[in-house]
């Protein structure tokens, strides 16, 4: 059975619901997930910093961290500035954006124990994100990137609560599919629903594909 999203809105995101799911893999998914977490850490790594410190002895030492996440900031701060200036939102950058948060979504589908399936860099598999290509000159606002980032904070104060009740959620299914195979299907419609509601605030802030404000609503 496939949990449809009805909202007309720029980005829909729906997932099959599996009738059973292995105990196996739910018990040990923090360990089958780590390969593709290694795949996603490095395509998504920006690069390193450095920082020089003296030791106890007068020595200098070079400590070198990377930080990741820059992708994600990279590809808002980019869209933006060439939606501002340019009024264009090049279709191969807004697909590599789409199928970059299909991958993503995919891990979280299947950390969150959505999904059995392991997740794939390219396949479609169980986890359906549709994004609308914007037409920049008659559906964006130029400027609307400048404040798109302040007019989201309300979700993102809301978002706090509903992922750390989403992953609570999982704790609990994750005992539920251990004993009966099965996922609670409130709990299921829950996580899916706050991972719904986050891809729509990420079309909204960071793909800058609508200036349509997100609903609040899990459906």
């Amino acid at each position: 059975m496939t949990s449809r999203d009805s909202a007309a809105y720029a980005l829909t995101y729906d997932i099959d619901r599996p009738s059973t799911l292995d105990r196996v893999t739910t018990a040990f998914r923090l360990l089958w997930v780590i390969p593709i977490a290694i795949i996603y850490w490095l395509v998504s790594a920006s690069g390193y910093y450095s920082t020089e410190v003296f030791t106890a002895n007068g020595e200098f030492v070079e400590t070198v961290a990377w930080s990741t996440g820059g992708i994600v900031a990279g590809l808002a701060a980019a869209t933006g500035l060439m939606i501002i200036f340019r009024q264009k939102y090049p279709r191969w950058w807004f697909d590599f954006a789409v199928e970059f948060t299909r991958f993503v979504a995919r891990i979280a589908a299947y950390v969150m124990l959505l999904t059995d399936r392991y997740p794939s860099t390219d396949e479609e598999q169980s986890i359906h994100i549709d994004v609308e290509y914007p037409d920049v000159e008659h559906d964006l606002n130029r400027w609307m990137p400048l404040v798109k980032w302040l007019l989201v904070i309300p979700h993102i104060f809301v978002l706090a609560f509903l992922i750390l009740g989403a992953f609570l959620a999982a704790i609990v299914a994750w005992f539920a599919i251990l004993f009966t195979g099965r996922y609670p299907e409130g709990l299921f419609d829950f996580v899916a629903g706050v991972t719904r509601w986050t891809l729509r605030v990420d079309a909204y802030a960071i793909l800058l594909v609508t200036d349509e404000y997100p609903p609040f609503s899990l459906r």
